[in-house]
C-alpha cells in the first residue's frame, strides 16, 4: 500500500505514521516528493490495514500497489530516481557512461584504460577483480589485488569504480574499494547476495539474467530496495534466444518498458548484448536513441591480447569515435552526456 500524507505533514507526523505501519508488521519505505511525502507499507496483507491507516488526519489517502514489485514501482514513486556516485550520474535526461576492461589484468593495463576512457568522455571505470567464468580453468580475476589497482586508477583519474561482487561474503571487501557494486547476470537471483548489497549504502548495478523475465528482474531489484538501499540501476545486457548470430539478443525495447514500470534508471550493455565489437558502436547509439539512462561498454587498450572478452571490447580509438556519435544522437533528443 501507498500511504499518501497530506501536504504539509510534519516530520513528527511522518515518523509516527512509519511507527504505526511497522506496528502492523509491515515494512515502511519513506519517499519524500516535491509536494508531499508517501510511505510504502510493504508486507503480507491483513484485513483492515488500509482502513486503519486512512483514519488518521494527516493521511490524505491509502492506495494499493498493484505491481508485485512494490518499492521499485512507478506507482510508489512517479519521479525517476537519480543515482549519483562521485563522477558518475545516472538519471533520466543525462546519460552516464561506464567504460573499461572486462577484467583487471595489470597495473599498466587498467591505468591506460582509465586514462583513455576518461579522455573520450566516460564518467566511470568498469573492471572485474572477481570474474565468474563458465569454465573453472579460465582466469578468475586478480581479486583484492585487482581491487587495489582499481582504487589506484580512481585516485589517478577521478573516475568512479564499478566492479562485480559475486558472493555475500565478498561484499565487505569489495565495498571497501568500489563506488558501485555490480551484480552480474549469473547472480541476478542470488537472493542472499541481493540482500547483502541492499544492506550496504553503495550504489548497485543489477544486470538482468539471460533467461529472466522483466517481472523477475524487477523483483530482484526489489530485494535490494527492500533492505533500504535506494541507489539501484537496472542493466539490460541481453537475453538468450534461439538466435546464434550474436552472443545474446539485446532487446532495446526494455528501456522504454522499464521506464514505464519503474522509477529506477536503465543502463544498456551492448558489449555483452552482442558479443561482437563491430556491433557495439551502433548499439550504443541505438541505446541513446531509446533514451537509456546509461551505457556500460567494454574497452581494452589491446583487445586481441585481452585475457577475457577481447572479441567484444572496443579499442580506445573506436570508443572515442562512438562517444562522438552518441553525443550527436543525444543532442538531437535534448539529452546530455
Amino acid at each position: 500500500m501507498i500511504v499518501v500524507m497530506k501536504p504539509g505533514a510534519t516530520d513528527a507526523q511522518i515518523q509516527n505514521m512509519v511507527r504505526r505501519v511497522e506496528e502492523m508488521g509491515l515494512k515502511a519505505h519513506v519517499i519524500v516528493g516535491t509536494e508531499r511525502t508517501v510511505i510504502a507499507a510493504v508486507g503480507e496483507k491483513r484485513n483492515g490495514e488500509r482502513e486503519k491507516l486512512e483514519s488518521y488526519d494527516e493521511v490524505e489517502k491509502v492506495v494499493p500497489i498493484l505491481a508485485p514489485y512494490k518499492v521499485a514501482s512507478r506507482e510508489l514513486k512517479p519521479q525517476p530516481t537519480c543515482v549519483e556516485v562521485g563522477s558518475l550520474t545516472i538519471v533520466a535526461g543525462h546519460i552516464g557512461v561506464i567504460a573499461g576492461t572486462c577484467s583487471v589484468e595489470s597495473e599498466a593495463q587498467i591505468m591506460e584504460s582509465a586514462r583513455k576512457v576518461k579522455a573520450a568522455g566516460a564518467t566511470a571505470l568498469r573492471g572485474g577483480a572477481f570474474k565468474p567464468r563458465t569454465s573453472p580453468y579460465s582466469f578468475q580475476g586478480m581479486k583484492e589485488e585487482g581491487l587495489k589497482l582499481l582504487a589506484a586508477a580512481r585516485d589517478a583519474t577521478g573516475l568512479a569504480i564499478v566492479t562485480e561482487v559475486m558472493a555475500p561474503e565478498q561484499v565487505p571487501l569489495v565495498e571497501k574499494y568500489a563506488d558501485v557494486l555490480q551484480i552480474g547476470a549469473r547472480n541476478m537471483q542470488n537472493y542472499n547476495l541481493l540482500q547483502a548489497v541492499g544492506e550496504t549504502r553503495k550504489a548497485v548495478l543489477l544486470k538482468r539474467g539471460p533467461a529472466a523475465t522483466m517481472e523477475e528482474f524487477l523483483l530482484a531489484a526489489e530485494y535490494i530496495l527492500d533492505q533500504g538501499n535506494k541507489d539501484v540501476m537496472l542493466c539490460e545486457r541481453g537475453i538468450r534466444t534461439f538466435e546464434s548470430h550474436t552472443r545474446f539478443t539485446l532487446p532495446l525495447a526494455s528501456v522504454t518498458y522499464l521506464h514505464q514500470k519503474t522509477h529506477l534508471p536503465v543502463v544498456i550493455d551492448p558489449s555483452h548484448g552482442t558479443g561482437i565489437a563491430s556491433l557495439v558502436p551502433d548499439m550504443c547509439c541505438a541505446a541513446v536513441a531509446c533514451k537509456a539512462d546509461g551505457l556500460i561498454v567494454e574497452v581494452h587498450p589491446d583487445p586481441h591480447h585481452a585475457i577475457s572478452d577481447g572479441a567484444q571490447s572496443l579499442t580506445p580509438e573506436v570508443f572515442a569515435d562512438t562517444m562522438q556519435q552518441c553525443r550527436k544522437v543525444a543532442a538531437a533528443l535534448g539529452l546530455t552526456m
